[in-house]
C-alpha cells in the first residue's frame, strides 16, 4: 500500500484499494481504511476558491446620464432546443436602455464591438458595471 501510495500521491484509500486488488491482494474496505489512516497516508484536501475579502461600500448612485453604464447577459431558449443570449446595456441615471443585442451566441470580441458603437453615439461612460457572473471570463488568453 505504501509503494502505491508512493507513487500515486494523490489517490485516496479507495483508489488505492482499485490499485491492490488489481496487483491481486483483495482486502476489505474497513480493513483497507483502517491501515491507510494507521499509516497516516491521507491526501490533504484542496482548499476552496479565494474570494475577495474587505467589507463592501455601496456603490455610488449614478448623477449624471452617460456616468454609468451597467451590462448583463440573459439567455432564454426558443421552444426546447434552440438558445439565444442578450447582452443588455443600460444607463445607471435615467434607466435608459442603451442596447439589446440578441444572438445565438456572443464572442468574445463581439461585445467590445457594440460597446465601441454606443460609446461613439453615446460618448463614453465614467465606469462600466457588471455582476459578478461568469460572463466575461474566457478559456483563451
Amino acid at each position: 500500500m505504501k509503494a502505491v501510495a508512493a507513487k500515486r500521491r494523490r489517490f485516496g484509500y479507495r483508489r488505492i484499494g482499485v490499485m491492490l486488488e488489481r496487483k491481486g491482494m483483495i482486502m476489505n474496505h474497513k480493513k483497507l481504511y483502517r491501515l491507510y489512516t494507521e499509516q497516516k497516508l491521507g491526501v490533504r484536501r484542496r482548499r476552496g476558491r479565494k474570494r475577495a475579502r474587505g467589507s463592501r461600500m455601496p456603490m455610488p448612485e449614478a448623477l449624471r446620464p452617460g456616468e454609468r453604464w451597467s451590462l448583463d447577459f440573459l439567455s432564454d431558449t426558443f421552444g426546447a432546443s434552440r438558445r439565444f443570449r442578450i447582452l443588455a446595456v443600460n444607463d445607471g441615471c435615467c434607466h435608459e436602455n442603451l442596447c439589446l443585442m440578441a444572438d445565438s451566441g456572443i464572442s468574445g470580441a463581439r461585445a467590445p464591438r457594440e460597446l465601441d458603437a454606443l460609446v461613439r453615439v453615446y460618448g463614453r461612460p465614467a465606469s462600466i458595471v457588471s455582476d459578478s457572473g461568469t460572463e466575461f471570463t474566457s478559456q483563451r488568453s
